[in-house]
Order: structure tokens, then C-alpha cells, then sequence
């Protein structure tokens, strides 16, 4: 099965500031503000919605087309990226900005100053997908994940005229969208990935029920966090799937990705949609008790481990056979 994973390709600067910033902020000075805070660390994280998704489906052995724009730097990125496995030949490479951005600084009360640098992400909207499909020889599924809108909105336009099932994962540009856009982007989608936050956020932009929403997607997937997982259908019951328990909380960024990495390469396998839950809630645990969203390593017992855990002996005997061999 062909993936084509749209979206966002960026990096993150991280760095800690061992004070506090309410401590340099003087309250009849505000106006004008000019402050500089010594860090102590800094550490460089490579991410993006869409490269957190192919990251994952490559290391589970399934070669995905990353689709995105990234900027005049992205020559490590992209080693890194294609030694996971990851096609990036349709990744369009900006001549004049750098890949989008993401720096952040953290003082001694979590307190955060930040400034995201969209970029090279801009010129998404550029890419045009029938190239891809013909570079691809086809393609069975086209994920439209956080991206530009406008080039979101191009991509689920382009799956519609061209006959490519696709998946929908607005996320965090939700907020962004109107009505129309927010409706556009998910009608005809063969799977919505929401959370549950987004849920609830989409049925207010879309103005539709949850019940109008199902009316126009295949399966709606919405992961609840410690909770699990909810996947529905248009006039079947709700299937619930539970997330592994006692999982380490050490970094939570990158776990709705890595979720849906496990999730398509059961679709790619043809699994139920319960075993791609499975799998998607036991590679999402992995990445909850890592640093980083893609700096995780994938063992197959492991994951077999924590699938038995959490759905017992017959959910695990029939995942580990894919397993093998994954890296």
C-alpha cells in the first residue's frame, strides 16, 4: 500500500533558563520591553506533524512519501529522514527560507517565552499532487495532516478530483479554520483523526453534529489519552480500544503522531481497525516515555509486550507475525 503523508516538516530549539522571567520584567517598564536570558541548555529537535507520521510508518517497515515544504537547511534533516525509511523525492525544497521553526525558551517555573517561524511551510500550498501520484505509480491513501491551510485545503480538493482516499488530521490548525474550510477539509475522508478536544472544536466550526459529521467520513478515529481510543462509524456502535497502562510520562509531544503511524500501517496491512488501535496505542506509549518525537527505537517484542499487556494473549499472537523484521 502507497501512503503519501502531507503536513509539517520543522525543527525545535528548546532551550531552559535556570531564573525566572517575572523576576527581569519591571511593571512600569513594560511598554518597552528589551531582555536577553542566558540558557543553559539547548537541545535541537527534528519534527513537523507530517515527518513525526513517516518517521513511524518507515520504521514499521512501510516507505511512505513525506509531501511538504522545508527550507534551505534541510539536507541533514532529509539523511535523517530517508535512513528511517522515508521517501523524501516530493518533499519541495525552498531557494530563499528556512524550514519551519520552533524556539522556545522554559524558565525554573515552566513559564515559556516562544516564537514559531513558519518558513519554508508557506510555499506548501505550491505542491501539486498529481506529480506525486504519477512519480508514485498511484497512491492508495493520502494523509492531509497540520500544514498550511491553504495548502491543506488544496490537498483534500486534489484527493477528491483525483480519486485518492484520504485522510483527514486537521489538529491544531483547527482554530484556524472557518465553517466552509473546516467542512472542505474533512467531507468524503475515509478516516478523521481528531482527539478529543478537537472533536468538540470541530463540531463548532463545522456546525454539524456528531452524528452529521459520521454522515461524512468513513471512520472517525478520536483518541482520548489514558483513556484510549474511540473509532466510529455512520450507524454501528462505537468500538472503544484502551490505551497501554502505567505508561511513563516523560514527554508527551508526538504521541497523536506516533498513534497514527501505528494506525495506517495496520490499514497498509489490512488489519480491523481494533488491531491498527491497538498498534497505534502501544507505538504511542513508546514515544510518551521518550524524549523527543522521533528519537524513539521500535523493538518488536517490546511492542508485542505492550499490546499483550493491554489487550491480552490473542491481540498479541496476532500482531507479533508483522512485527518480525521491523526495525
Amino acid at each position: 500500500m502507497k501512503i503519501a503523508v502531507t503536513g509539517s516538516i520543522a525543527t525545535d530549539h528548546l532551550m531552559f533558563y535556570p531564573g525566572r522571567f517575572t523576576e527581569q520584567l519591571l511593571a512600569d517598564r513594560l511598554d518597552k520591553v528589551s531582555l536577553s536570558f542566558l540558557a543553559d541548555d539547548l537541545e535541537v529537535r527534528r519534527g513537523g506533524v507530517a515527518a513525526n507520521i513517516a518517521i513511524g510508518l518507515g520504521r514499521l517497515g512501510i516507505r511512505p512519501l513525506l509531501v511538504g515544504a522545508a527550507g534551505v537547511d534541510f539536507a541533514e534533516y532529509r539523511q535523517w529522514l530517508e535512513g528511517n525509511d522515508v521517501d523524501t523525492a516530493s518533499v519541495r525544497v525552498s531557494e530563499t527560507r528556512h524550514t519551519a521553526r520552533f524556539v522556545c525558551t522554559t524558565d525554573a517555573d515552566q513559564n515559556q517565552i516562544a516564537t514559531f517561524y513558519a518558513g519554508a511551510m508557506s510555499e506548501a500550498r505550491e505542491i501539486a499532487l498529481a506529480p506525486v501520484v504519477e512519480r508514485a505509480g498511484g497512491l492508495d491513501l493520502v494523509v492531509v495532516s497540520p500544514n498550511d491551510p491553504d495548502a491543506m485545503l488544496r490537498h483534500t480538493a486534489e484527493c477528491r478530483e483525483l480519486g485518492i482516499s484520504f485522510a483527514a488530521d486537521p489538529s491544531q490548525q483547527l482554530a484556524r479554520l472557518d465553517g466552509p474550510s473546516a467542512r472542505q477539509l474533512v467531507t468524503g475522508a475515509t478516516y478523521l483523526f481528531t482527539n478529543d478536544y478537537e472533536a468538540s472544536l470541530l463540531q463548532e466550526r463545522t456546525g454539524w453534529t456528531h452524528s452529521q459529521l459520521l454522515d461524512q467520513v468513513g471512520t472517525w478515529v478520536t483518541t482520548r489519552g489514558a483513556d484510549g481510543v474511540d473509532i466510529a462509524r455512520a450507524g454501528e456502535p462505537t468500538l472503544s480500544v484502551s490505551a497501554v497502562p502505567d505508561a511513563t510520562v516523560v514527554d508527551p509531544t508526538g504521541v497523536g503522531d506516533a498513534f497514527r503511524s501505528g494506525f495506517l500501517a495496520g490499514v497498509a496491512w489490512k488489519w480491523s481497525d481494533i488491531r491498527s488501535a491497538q498498534l497505534g496505542c502501544a507505538l504511542a506509549s513508546v514515544v510518551l516515555e521518550s524524549i523527543g518525537t522521533q528519537e524513539y527505537e521500535i523493538s518488536p517484542a517490546e511492542l508485542t509486550a505492550r499490546i499483550q499487556i493491554a489487550h491480552g494473549d490473542e491481540a498479541a499472537d496476532a500482531i507479533e507475525p508483522q512485527l518480525v523484521g521491523v526495525s
